[in-house]
């Protein structure tokens, strides 16, 4: 009789590789009669190309395969996912040929024929003593990044930095593309940090109008401008004793860089108005899709301030960069978005999932949610097919502008369009936008527009 697996490794996910089908249907019964979940490969190649879309726990794999040999495949395994364990069998096992394997780290090595009990009693010891990664994640992950799905060795790398980084209040910059997960990792710093008890305040600095940037940041007292009918305490104050997040904070423009480097310097924020500083103690933590370097360059962002914010810095891989990521992920989102909406699904097909993995993905872990949830939307069976997954992915997603993008489009936009209505007559447009000509000049300056364009028969102007 088969002795089911500890509750501890039940349902982990086993690839088994050999080319004898009579044996891979056998292994395959008692494994799942143990509570295992399992996937068959009959070559090097096919279990390679499982290995790049699926998430296993432990693999199995025949020392003689048809193109290749196991311990060729184990180094690639090793060089691919370093924490998967790898048991080889073989029925040509020599004393020397098991003290090579597990020399290079094989995690077992068993002779065919071999005992049913003695090999499920091996996997569970190999999965029960393996590191983080050869558990699931849910069970496996700390509670404070809890919120990040990865078994990606570039993700871990990075989550060791951030963990030993969390312990110190040194300000840290987050460098990575839109939709890599900046502000996840920023709130698994403060929840592995002794400010963890306290608030986390997140605001984006390029979603949020400069005028209203300031007063969101710093806070005003009443009356110290116009509409200003009662204080406002500002998130720097709301941070208090905890952790302040910037995100994108090379959007900040100039005039605020200046004040958030005074608090910076002496620990203290005065609000719009305000005669008096008020004490204040934080940690904080800034993030960035632009070249800061090039904007420092260019006099965009103080270099003071630069060197204040980037006490430590934290790069996150794109998600290209960590495509065996990419099924957890999937999965995932589609556990959420199932509830969500109310439908049971169970998966992903096999060739949907490899759809997934061999993806482009230039909007990062935030386009692959969009995608996962136009599918799970549109899903009529459990299983997600591969059609519906090429389907959401043949779909252009819709350009997400950042607010002050938006906003200079359409000031462009407005400005050309007044130039065209008054043929390129600068009192009159500056009237007709209730500016004067002073601050009108000054803002087609910054839109690099030149009235004379706009006179008789000059060049068009690019929209």
């Amino acid at each position: 009789m088969t002795r089911p697996a500890s509750a501890a490794c039940t349902r982990a996910h086993l690839l088994l590789i050999d080319d004898d089908r009579d044996l891979l249907r056998l292994l395959s019964m008692r494994l799942q009669a143990s509570g295992y979940r399992v996937s068959t490969a009959e070559c090097a190649q096919a279990a390679r190309t499982r290995l790049g879309v699926e998430r296993f726990d432990l693999v199995l794999s025949d020392v003689r395969l048809p193109d290749g040999d196991g311990l060729a495949l184990f180094e690639d395994i090793r060089h691919q996912h370093p924490a998967l364990p790898v048991i080889l069998l073989t029925a040509h096992g020599t004393i020397p040929d098991a003290v090579e394997a597990t020399s290079r780290g094989v995690a077992g090595y068993l002779t065919k024929p071999f005992d049913g009990h003695s090999l499920t009693q091996r996997i569970e010891q190999i999965l029960q003593l393996g590191t983080a990664d050869a558990a699931p994640p849910a069970a496996g992950d700390p509670a404070w990044r809890a919120g990040i799905i990865s078994r990606s060795t570039l993700m871990h790398a990075v989550l060791d930095e951030a963990r030993l980084v969390a312990a110190s209040d040194a300000s840290v910059l987050i460098r990575g593309d839109s939709g890599t997960g900046k502000e996840l990792l920023a709130r698994a710093i403060h929840l592995a940090s002794p400010r963890a008890a306290a608030p986390f305040v997140a605001i984006n600095c390029g979603a949020i109008p400069e005028p209203l940037l300031e007063s969101e940041l710093f806070g005003h007292v009443r009356g110290a401008f116009t509409g200003a009918t009662s204080a406002h305490t500002g998130l720097i104050q709301a941070a208090h004793g905890g952790t302040l997040f910037l995100d994108e904070i090379g959007d900040m423009p100039p005039a605020l860089q200046v004040k958030l480097l005074r608090v910076l310097q002496e620990r203290a924020v005065r609000p719009v108005g305000a005669t008096h500083a008020e004490a204040v103690d934080l940690r904080l933590l800034s993030a960035t899709h632009r070249d800061l370097d090039a904007a420092l360059a260019a006099g965009q962002f103080r270099e003071d301030l630069y060197y204040r914010i980037n006490v430590v810095s934290l790069e996150l891989p794109t998600l290209g960069e960590r495509r065996e990521d990419i099924p957890l992920l999937a999965e995932h989102f589609l556990r959420e978005l199932a509830r969500k909406y109310g439908k049971r699904l169970s998966g992903f097909a096999p060739d949907a999932l490899e759809a997934l993995a061999t993806a482009a993905w230039p909007g990062n872990v935030r386009q692959l949610q969009n995608v996962v949830e136009q599918v799970c939307a549109l899903a009529t069976t459990p299983l997600i097919p591969r059609a519906l997954v090429a389907r959401a992915l043949r779909v252009k997603p819709i350009e997400a502008l950042g607010y002050a993008e938006a906003k200079r489009r359409f000031e462009r936009n407005y400005l050309i369009q007044l130039l065209k209505l008054t043929a390129g007559n600068v009192s009159d447009a500056a009237r007709l936008a209730e500016r004067n000509r002073t601050e009108f000049y000054r803002l087609l300056r910054r839109h690099g527009l030149t009235p004379e364009h706009f006179r008789g028969d000059g060049p068009d102007v690019e929209q």
